[in-house]
């Protein structure tokens, strides 16, 4: 089984990483995901914020990529949240100087505003994208969250301006209200496979229309969401909670995991596994739409006990 891959045109072992997350900090544990069969490392992001209360967070963290690339042979991505484009522009190619094999733009934006209307959301992220394609040589990914109106075209806007790769998704983290105080309190939650189903669809159904790469992040913990993943036309796949509880070894069961299960089928390669369940390769566009959900309500017709019997 060839498990080989092609990520924001890196040649990647195979298609398994840590996705972005506190885990670099600790350059132990860097090495043990590197032990583990990591393809690529993926750092946690740098936030134009972080810089403005603490003026050494830029160079801790370059001092750290620095510190990473001096001890690992796989590549490793380093991972960008600006507010302005100034500040995504001066930060990418500081990181870029840095030796960053690639940048993943993260954008995690919040639209509250009333007054700013979809179209508006959509184009700040293709804006800046485009000023950073112009300047930036290494590769860019950008990290989307599920919630813009209108996902494909957003991709397309982006695949058109040269973007080398979208991650799929970002996982926004709600905040709870506490009762008493009245206040918002922050909650971290670690991801599910049930939160696996969103990304699949959406990458199924942009799997063969994008010159760049799609990575898969969140809710992957098992060998069979890995299978589905790339099934669903995922070139890499990033894995944050089921290393954050379960250790560098989640991830080495899931690569080989992956691995025994395609040899079961009787796949040759990562390759011809990709997309075998996309849009683009034949699967029902319906499907992944209104007759889905028309299925499932049906479905749960069907299994629902009736009140009185």
């Amino acid at each position: 089984m060839d498990l080989s891959t092609r990520y924001l045109w890196l040649d990647l072992a195979h298609p398994f990483m840590p996705g972005a997350s506190p885990l670099d900090d600790d350059l132990d544990m860097v090495l043990r995901l590197e032990d583990a069969g990591a393809s690529a490392l993926v750092m946690h992001s740098l936030f134009e914020e972080e810089i403005a209360l603490y003026a050494p967070a830029t160079d801790q963290y370059l001092e750290q990529l620095l510190r990473i690339k001096r001890r690992v042979r796989i590549p490793v991505i380093a991972s960008l949240n600006g507010t302005t484009a100034a500040g995504w522009l001066r930060y990418a190619m500081l990181i870029q100087h840095g030796g960053a094999d690639a940048i993943e733009l993260n954008f995690y934006h919040v639209a509250s505003d009333p007054t700013e209307d979809a179209a508006s959301v959509e184009r700040r992220v293709v804006d800046i994208v485009a000023v950073l394609k112009e300047s930036v040589t290494i590769p860019l990914a950008v990290k989307l969250s599920p919630f813009y109106s209108a996902l494909p075209h957003l991709a397309a806007q982006l695949d058109r301006i040269g973007v080398d790769g979208l991650v799929l998704f970002n996982r926004f983290y709600q905040p709870d209200i506490d009762p008493i105080r009245r206040v918002a309190v922050p909650e971290l939650h670690f991801s599910d496979s049930s939160e696996l189903l969103l990304r699949l669809r959406w990458v199924a159904i942009l799997a063969g229309q994008m010159r760049g790469s799609l990575a898969i992040t969140g809710g992957v913990h098992t060998p069979l969401d890995a299978v589905k993943a790339v099934l669903a036309g995922a070139d890499a796949v990033q894995m944050v909670s089921a290393i954050m509880t379960g250790g560098p070894g989640a991830l080495t069961a899931v690569r080989t995991g992956f691995a025994r299960w395609a040899e079961e089928q009787q796949y040759g390669s990562v390759r011809e596994m990709r997309g075998a369940a996309s849009v683009a390769r034949g699967a029902n566009l319906r499907d992944y739409e209104r007759a889905n959900y028309l299925q499932v309500l049906r479905e749960s017709q069907r299994r629902a006990p009736i009140a009185g019997h």
